[in-house]
């Protein structure tokens, strides 16, 4: 039977070297629906959670209300969507309602104004009641998307991380979006990743007004191309092969980390598929020395279910097959693209710790890391991310402190420095 799922297994390098000490080898691990999906379409119930405060007048609303009308005429007769807008209190905008019911749906949209605070735990549990009274049994592909531009209350930034647990838990995804404009926003970038983070979703920037429609049309996409859930890889390693680190580097870099699975086995979660993308992993692998000779290190197993088509509990695998060798010229191929990923990831891990030593009062230790991000992204092509480090490694060594705009660039953008063309080259 033709499997829904494949796995592409690369190494860095295809021919490791014999030596006396353990070699350390990355691993690219492709999975991705196949053409057996590609006419699979899930029913999506997406509820959105708009900021109309006071500060988002003006061309911010304009936007919004834009975007989430042409997100409408996106979507299937047989979708559903709703609307939850707050500012000092939540209002419930568009009950859930099907699609095709679009043109009284995108009147009430038009009539939302800004004006007020700004408290978002409430608003998401409002949508979160909607999507859970709308979704009533059916196998719908369930998001939320947040959208502010300013802080909550301190006093809800606790309320606001239990809110998008319970969304994870729940299996809805959060896609929490700050907007800025030309590099400034008051929004709390740690807050939406966190909440991002904990619902199992994602988060962004939107730098510019002009770019929500654009990016609300990109995020429907993805929903309606999700086609794969509750997908597991486990990585099945022989003896002499250790895991260091997961990462996720497509959509956005992530570092999944790992579960044992008795004594040689790990497993991590991957949750959803969406089609044309799939996800991408970096294993970490370090092995003990062999003689020379091809060996099978790993065997990769994805479990999966597609609901729509009854298919649970599905599986594929394939093998990891690595070369030890003394000739010193085959011991030096690598595959540039993937190799380019690895200094991207290296370059993620980097501005990290540089972050984390910045707030700890690290200021030397901060800008070495920051400099040293910058290097690797220069040479990954990365040209107005390397001089954003730069620069804000300067001022943190002048000033003490990186930028509000800068952090949410370096936060963001160093998240995205792997992207879906570098994949498709050949």
């Amino acid at each position: 039977m033709t499997q829904e799922v494949s796995i592409r297994c690369s190494l860095a390098r295809p021919n490791l070297p014999v030596a006396s000490s353990p070699v350390l080898a990355y691993l690219l691990l492709e999975i991705m629906p196949t053409q057996v999906l590609a006419q699979v379409r899930v029913p999506v119930n997406v509820c959105f959670v708009l900021d109309r405060s006071g500060s988002m007048s003006g061309d911010k609303i304009d936007r919004v209300r834009e975007a989430t009308k042409l997100a409408v005429d996106s979507l299937d007769d047989e979708d559903v969507v709703s609307v939850v807008t707050f500012s000092s209190k939540v209002k419930v905008e568009v009950e859930g309602d099907r699609a095709r019911n679009r043109k009284s749906i995108q009147q009430k949209i038009a009539k939302i104004s800004a004006g007020g605070g700004t408290v978002i735990s409430k608003a998401v549990e409002a949508g979160l009641e909607e999507l859970n009274r709308t979704q009533q049994g059916g196998s719908f592909v369930q998001r939320l998307i947040l959208l502010t531009d300013g802080e909550t209350e301190k006093s809800d930034e606790l309320r606001c991380r239990q809110v998008a647990e319970r969304a994870g838990q729940m299996g809805v995804p959060i896609t929490a979006l700050g907007i800025s404009r030309r590099g400034s926003g008051s929004w709390n970038e740690d807050l939406l990743i966190e909440m991002g983070d904990r619902s199992g979703g994602t988060s962004d920037e939107i730098k510019e007004p002009d770019d929500i429609v654009p990016y609300f049309q990109a995020r429907m996409q993805d929903f309606q191309g999700t086609v794969v859930q509750n997908a597991l890889m486990t990585l099945r390693l022989v003896q002499g092969v250790s895991p260091r680190a997961v990462y996720r580097v497509i959509p956005l870099i992530a570092n999944l980390g790992y579960k044992p699975l008795g004594e040689r086995d790990v497993t991590v979660e991957l949750g959803e598929l969406v089609k044309d993308q799939g996800q991408t992993l970096l294993v970490e692998l370090l092995l003990s020395p062999k003689p020379a000779g091809a060996y099978r290190v790993a065997q990769a197993e994805v479990s999966y279910d597609v609901p729509v088509l009854q298919r649970f509990g599905q599986k594929v695998r394939a093998d990891v097959i690595v070369n030890f060798s003394h000739d010193p010229n085959l011991v030096q191929e690598y595959d540039p693209r993937l190799m380019n990923i690895v200094e991207k990831v290296t370059a993620f891990k980097l501005q990290t710790r540089a972050l984390s030593d910045a707030e700890a009062g690290d200021i030397p230790g901060a800008t070495q890391k920051l400099r040293a991000a910058a290097t690797r992204l220069l040479d990954a092509g990365e040209a107005d991310l390397a001089q954003t480090m730069q620069e804000e490694a300067q001022r943190l060594e002048q000033q003490g402190q990186i930028s509000s705009a800068g952090a949410k660039t370096i936060k963001f953008g160093g998240r995205k420095t792997v992207r879906l063309t570098d994949l498709q080259q050949q």
